[in-house]
């Protein structure tokens, strides 16, 4: 069975390929083949990830979506969920989570047994998904009430943001003007870093021309 491994990390500084080692292995033991790896440096919380985008583009019919959990794939709004789900569901992908159980029988053929563990896996999922979200939304609530206090203390304390990386700007720029051709792939490669940000440069150089 065809199989695309789908990789993410929230920052540059994490290993959005971490997993990769053992998902091939979690792949293996399941007897899928795998075709492809896709994997970026991005927020779950974003529905529009161009790895995860290209995924669904090129996977086919009956393929399957290996992910190591569902946190890796959705931390979306109820609403981005559905609208990714929906989407999963119209290639008509098997989506596979290693670390839920329930999921693992999507990769075999089980007549009716298998299909009413599609429907718990599917309701499992959007659970796991809905907690993934409160989860994210729980660390961004902590990180504000962090800051209230700082500026509680110190009215005029602000803080100090990581910014632009106007080197390596400068760096993926030149790359895509010297070869327009190369693939967001290649440049992030020349220039170390996550394709997410060759996606976010090229789109702010086309749209100041």
């Amino acid at each position: 069975m065809k199989t695309h491994l789908y990789l993410r990390a929230s920052t540059k500084d994490q290993d959005a390929n971490r997993a990769k080692i053992a998902l091939e292995a979690f792949a293996m033991e399941h007897g899928l083949t795998i075709i492809a790896v896709y994997a970026e440096n991005i927020s779950g919380t974003m529905l529009d990830r161009p790895e995860l985008m290209r995924l669904l583009n090129v996977a086919e019919r009956g393929d399957v979506l290996l992910c190591e959990s569902v946190d890796r794939l959705s931390r979306l709004s109820q609403a981005d969920w559905k609208t990714l789900k929906a989407s999963i569901e119209a290639k008509g992908l098997k989506l596979v989570i290693a670390d839920l159980p329930t999921s693992h029988m999507l990769v075999e053929d089980k007549g009716i047994t298998g299909q009413i563990m599609e429907v718990i896996n599917g309701m499992l999922i959007d659970l796991m998904s809905t907690m993934a979200r409160l989860d994210q939304e729980k660390r961004v609530e902590r990180i504000n009430q962090g800051l209230a206090k700082k500026r509680a203390v110190d009215p005029d304390w602000k803080p100090s943001g990581k910014g632009k990386d106007a080197v390596l700007w400068a760096k993926v720029r030149a790359l895509l003007i010297k070869h327009p051709t190369m693939s967001a792939d290649q440049v992030a490669k020349l220039a170390d870093c996550g394709v997410a940000t060759v996606y976010r440069i090229k789109r702010q150089s086309e749209s100041s021309l």
